[in-house]
This record gives structure tokens, C-alpha cells and sequence, in this order.
């Protein structure tokens, strides 16, 4: 699998999403106030876009371009325009 070469990071923004969760539930269950909980879920919702983001990249980088690094300009040029508006989409 493609991730494999950056998955101690994938796999540290996923224990941070599951902390954010743990800080939503808590947050429900402690009945915060409703601004407190839109704010983790905000948070949340973020960091998911974030990590979202990252696989997306990783898998145009390694399917799409190919992972022997053998890319047109204009290949390379597509590929980043797609990645700012899949960000921009996310984010």
C-alpha cells in the first residue's frame, strides 16, 4: 500500500482525531455548553479534512503520477492544481 511510506504520521493525526472524538463525547456527556461542543467538532471536522487531504495526495502522487517519479511538467502541473482545489474543497 501506498501509505506505508508515511504511515507513522497518518497514524499519529488518527489518534488525534480519536482524541478530539473522546473530547466531543466527554463534552456531551459533561453537558458543555452548545459553543464549547461546536468548537471540538469544528476541530474535528479540520483534522479530518487534513488527513483526508493527505491520503488524497499521496494516492495522486503514487497512482495516478506513478511512484518511479517519471512525470511531464505538465503532468506534475495538473497534479498540483488538483491538489490545491481538493485542498481548498477541504479546507
Amino acid at each position: 500500500m501506498h501509505t506505508t511510506h508515511s504511515k507513522e504520521k497518518l497514524v499519529l493525526r488518527a489518534r488525534r482525531l480519536v482524541g478530539q472524538i473522546k473530547a466531543i463525547e466527554q463534552a456531551i456527556q459533561n453537558d458543555k455548553e452548545c459553543h464549547e461542543v461546536f468548537h471540538l467538532l469544528s476541530a474535528c471536522h479540520g483534522a479530518l479534512n487534513g488527513l483526508m487531504s493527505e491520503v488524497v495526495e499521496d494516492h495522486l502522487l503514487y497512482h495516478v503520477l506513478g511512484p518511479k517519479g517519471k512525470v511531464s511538467p505538465k503532468q506534475a502541473e495538473a497534479a498540483e492544481q488538483l491538489m490545491d482545489v481538493v485542498k481548498t474543497y477541504l479546507h
